[in-house]
């Protein structure tokens, strides 16, 4: 058994135990110029539509009465501690997959305590230690549990007994599946494809021949097949790099060929090390030292090409205007071992042969020798 736990609205939480007068407002955590983009916001704001990853400017038009707060991430990073440090303390094995999410390996604990009334009484803790509501799903494996979290919240719990996996997933919209965007909804409608149930009637061909390798993503994931482990004790948790301008730059055809070089150059450090990454964050500075970020979480990957096409796209998504940058830099995380893919699609072995051919020249004529220019102009 899996347990997921996510703190509630985590940036705002924290906020709200800064400055309680903040409790029941809505309430907008992110960047202060219009530029900015919402990283959390509170119940209460989302009643008017705001979302995450919404520009800030949007985000004030939707809703212009509430509070802007941003106390940075030293008080988050602080907060998001003080959890980790007691779920470290109590569980067998954990794996934090980012500031405030965290997946715990329960399995067996049946014998001993009870894995539910053990989960309850870690919640408990959490809570009255820290002051942050949080909520966990339980399941068969992580992304059952990260599904039945959403059902959870906010501030509560959901279990999927063994054996009803199917029952539970069946009637829910594909949109509930993490990881399958607006587009592929669309898609999917498209199909008439609308339930999960819709979407396991699907030949697995069928699937194949229409998303390709996500084709089988989406066949196993409509059967609640999930191989993931939850790694622990990694020294790395992410890998990331950027490169600060020695004079401002608002060319874009030069800011996305220094984007595509930092993300080659890490794709090539996680291959390097047999991982692959669940989320891409991209880091933009502008002149005026204002530093932005977005990040998006993606079905497990370790090919330059795919990843590029992601960090371009949150690119394009923080930097609309053309204001001249000064910085650039590109983090992946939630990392796992590339051979946890193999049990995921047929072709990843030849896809991963690949890639090792593509390396092995690069290690022998240098990284800069050789590159992917598919996505260059």
């Amino acid at each position: 058994m899996i347990l997921h736990l996510d703190l509630d609205s985590f940036f705002v939480s924290v906020e709200r135990i800064l400055n309680p007068d903040l409790i029941r407002k809505p309430v907008i955590v992110g960047g202060s110029g219009n530029r900015g983009v919402v990283s959390s916001c509170s119940y209460e704001a989302r009643a008017f539509g705001v979302r995450s990853a919404m520009p800030m400017m949007k985000a004030r038009a939707l809703c212009p009465h509430a509070v802007t707060a941003n106390n940075g991430y030293r008080e988050y990073g602080k907060y998001s501690k003080m959890v980790t440090d007691i779920i470290a303390e109590k569980s067998p094995q954990f794996q934090k997959a980012s500031i405030d999410e965290f997946y715990i390996d329960v399995s067996g604990m049946d014998k001993y305590f009870g894995a539910e009334k053990w989960s309850h009484a870690l919640r408990q803790h959490i809570i009255k230690e820290t002051g942050l509501p949080i909520s966990w799903g339980l399941a068969a494996n992580k992304l059952l549990a990260k599904m039945c979290t959403q059902d959870a919240k906010p501030n509560g719990t959901y279990v999927i007994p063994l054996g009803e996996e199917q029952q539970y997933l069946d009637p829910k919209s594909v949109g509930t599946i993490p990881f399958v965007g607006e587009k592929m909804v669309e898609t999917l409608a498209r199909m008439r494809i609308h339930t999960i149930a819709d979407l396991r009637a699907f030949e697995q061909e069928a699937l194949m021949r229409r998303f390709g390798k996500n084709g089988m993503w989406l066949w196993q994931k409509a059967r609640g097949i999930d191989h993931s482990q939850v790694h622990s004790g990694r020294e790395e948790k992410s890998v990331s790099c950027e490169r600060t301008f020695s004079n401002n730059i608002s060319n874009r055809k030069e800011i996305k060929h220094l984007l595509f070089t930092l993300c080659e150059k890490l794709s090539f450090e996680l291959r390097s090390k047999q991982w692959q990454t669940g989320c891409v964050t991209v880091k933009i500075r502008f002149a005026n030292f204002e530093t932005h970020s977005h990040q998006k979480q993606i079905i497990p990957e370790f090919a330059t090409p795919d990843l590029y096409a992601v960090a371009e796209k949150l690119l394009d998504e923080l930097w609309e205007d053309n204001v001249p940058l000064r910085l650039i830099g590109i983090r992946f995380s939630d990392l796992s071992g590339i051979e946890d893919q193999l049990t995921l699609f047929d072709n990843s072995e030849t896809k991963r042969n690949y890639f090792s051919a593509v390396d092995k020249l690069k290690a022998k004529y240098g990284k800069g020798k050789l590159f992917f220019g598919g996505n260059m102009e």
